[in-house]
C-alpha cells in the first residue's frame, strides 16, 4: 500500500507541474482591435504620454540628454532593423513574461525618474 500512495503523490505532483506550465505559457486571449480612444484612455490611466511619429522624429533629431529608445519587438525583428541608438528589450504579451521582465526592465531604466523613455 505504501508504494501505491507514493505513486499517487508522484502523479499528483506531475499533474500540478504540467498544469502550472500550461497556465504560465498559454497564449494570451485574442485581443479585439483597440480603438484610438481605448489606447488613449489606457495611457492616461497608466500615466503615459502617447507620441505621434512627428513628435518622435523631432525628439530623435534633437534628443534630450536623457532620451532612451526601447525596442520591444522580438530579437529577430530588432536585428532586421531598428532606430539607431535604440536598445532591444523584447516584451512578450503574456502576464508571466511581463512579470519576469520587471527586474531586468528596472535595471535597464535605472534610478533616474526624470529620464524620457520611448517604447516602440
Amino acid at each position: 500500500m505504501d508504494t501505491f500512495k507514493r505513486l499517487l503523490v508522484c502523479l499528483a505532483a506531475m499533474a500540478l507541474t504540467l498544469g502550472w506550465l500550461w497556465l504560465a505559457h498559454r497564449p494570451p486571449p485574442p485581443v479585439q482591435d483597440a480603438t484610438l480612444a481605448q489606447v488613449q484612455d489606457e495611457a492616461a490611466r497608466g500615466g503615459y504620454r502617447l507620441l505621434n511619429t512627428a513628435e518622435l522624429a523631432r525628439l530623435y533629431q534633437h534628443p534630450p540628454a536623457k532620451l532612451l529608445l526601447v525596442d520591444t519587438r522580438q530579437d529577430w525583428e530588432y536585428r532586421s532593423g531598428h532606430i539607431k541608438g535604440a536598445v532591444s528589450f523584447p516584451l512578450e504579451p503574456t502576464w508571466w513574461s511581463r512579470w519576469r521582465a520587471q527586474r531586468p526592465l528596472a535595471a535597464l531604466l535605472g534610478p533616474d525618474k526624470n529620464r524620457l523613455v520611448v517604447f516602440y
